[in-house]
């Protein structure tokens, strides 16, 4: 149930809202009066979402299938009229490699989703958009900006993402599209955890991945969901902005030295 008008009667599609970062994103649309088109290509996670939201649709869509993609925004306008936001936050992270055990196919893949699969929801979305003055904001990650270790194509997938947003928040301008990021530092998720996991030991890294934030904890969901709700509905004169959704992460080499905890564990986003 709705408890905040900020977005009523706006619809919204976000992609990966199945779980973790993009079902934080769409419940906040949700609490604040948006009806949400959930897309993911896990039905599961997906439906599960949607029964539990008043106000949400699950539509299966694999980002990285351009039918899937035109039926996804095609479907959105039938049923509800209109578009006004997309999301672009379907992404993912591999496990840590070093570039010599990284392949030319994995990182081709690695951009069909993470960067290809946002340009194409955003190229079909646009003529939506644009009727309504709407938005975009797109998922990108703190690492595409500062780096991280064991982690070339995730890296070069998301700083592109972020370069993207400014390129099209130019193009989109003449328009009155806004085009924004969230570059999310360290939020505690199914896909964090999962990764955490396969490390040898989960709980030190976890630990190790809270102290990179000078405020001492790891971002939610809902922080992340909160953020995009600000940038679609009050933030109506910024566009091609990064927005660090980090717990001052960005900071935390000074904070952790200070401490005497300077830790190497990078950033693991969602």
């Amino acid at each position: 149930m709705a408890t905040g008008t900020r977005y009523a009667g706006k619809v919204v599609v976000v992609t990966g809202g199945g779980r973790g970062i993009g079902a934080g994103i769409a419940r906040a649309f949700v609490q604040n009066g948006a009806q949400v088109v959930i897309c993911d290509k896990d039905e599961s996670g997906g439906r599960a979402l949607e029964q539990e939201l008043t106000g949400t649709v699950f539509i299966l869509c694999d980002v990285t299938r351009e039918k899937d993609v035109q039926t996804l925004i095609s479907e959105t306008v039938r049923r509800f009229g209109r578009l006004d936001c997309v999301v672009n936050n379907a992404g993912y992270h591999p496990p840590p490699q070093w570039p010599e055990e990284t392949s030319a196919e994995g990182f081709r893949q690695l951009l069909e989703l993470n960067l290809l699969g946002t340009y194409t929801v955003t190229k079909f979305a646009l003529p939506h958009l644009r009727k309504n003055q709407g938005n975009i904001i797109n998922i990108s990650s703190l690492v595409g900006a500062i780096g991280q270790v064991q982690a070339v194509p995730y890296v070069a997938t998301k700083g592109a993402v972020t370069a993207m947003t400014k390129a099209l928040a130019l193009d989109e301008s003449r328009y009155g599209v806004r085009v924004n990021c969230i570059s999310p530092g360290n939020i505690w998720t199914p896909m964090w955890e999962g990764l955490a996991a396969l490390t040898p030991d989960p709980a030190a890294t976890v630990l190790q991945g809270t102290m990179n934030q000078p405020l001492g904890r790891m971002g939610q969901p809902a922080e992340v969901g909160a953020a995009a709700v600000f940038l679609a509905s009050e933030a109506t004169f910024c566009t091609g902005i990064e927005l660090l959704v980090t717990g001052g992460a960005e900071l935390g080499y000074g904070h952790k030295a200070m401490k005497g905890t300077l830790v190497e564990v990078p950033t693991i986003p969602s």
